[in-house]
């Protein structure tokens, strides 16, 4: 079997375990983060990511990965600070509960956009994102695999390059997202980004 997909398999039925979330208690808890992401989780601006309707498993383990500082985000410095698990764990349910907002793809990269997310390119191993994210950029919540669909440009294609680049690091011993960022290129990257904003 594939290293990869074994690797997309186990982590589809290992993971975190984690108090469960109180949407209602985390709503109160979020009011600093939407000067960046939003009130309701869907950032204004185009370099800071949507978080409505984001995996509420997905949006745990970034919250703690950037608390710990094994994903380094310099706007996020010293914000979850005071918070506990049970606050982190809140916050992922509450944003979790709202609706993504869908943005458009531009025309011109739709195709290689589409070609790329439903095709992969498979002469070079890297498999199609709705192995993992599901055809519709919905993601996996169970297995921790992030929506994607409609989420900004600009910040999608920042996160691939920073996979690629192995600036962002925090995707586990699989080292999936890093091994198929490897394989995109620039304009790759943008066409991806492009028609994920687009998704829905």
């Amino acid at each position: 079997m594939n290293k990869l997909l074994l690797g997309l398999l186990l982590m589809g039925f290992t993971g975190i375990v984690h108090a469960a979330g109180d949407a209602a208690a985390g709503q109160g808890k979020v009011a600093v983060c939407g000067a960046c992401h939003g009130p309701d989780g869907n950032s204004p601006a185009p370099n800071f990511p949507k978080l409505a309707g984001q995996g509420e498993r997905y949006l745990f383990k970034q919250l703690q990965d950037i608390k710990s500082g094994s994903r380094p985000v310099l706007e996020m410095t010293g914000q979850l600070d005071n918070f506990n698990e049970q606050d982190l764990a809140d916050i992922a349910a509450w944003f979790a509960s709202q609706k993504m907002t869908v943005g458009a793809a531009d025309a011109e990269l739709v195709a290689r956009g589409e070609s790329l997310f439903r095709g992969g390119k498979l002469a070079e191993g890297m498999p199609a994102c709705t192995g993992c994210h599901s055809p519709q950029g919905t993601g996996n919540s169970a297995a921790g695999f992030p929506h994607l669909g409609g989420q900004h440009a600009q910040y999608t294609a920042k996160q691939l390059t920073d996979f690629r680049e192995g600036e962002r690091v925090n995707d586990g011993d699989a080292m999936i997202m890093r091994s198929i960022a490897a394989k995109l290129s620039n304009k790759d990257i943008a066409a991806i980004s492009s028609y994920i904003q687009g998704l829905h």
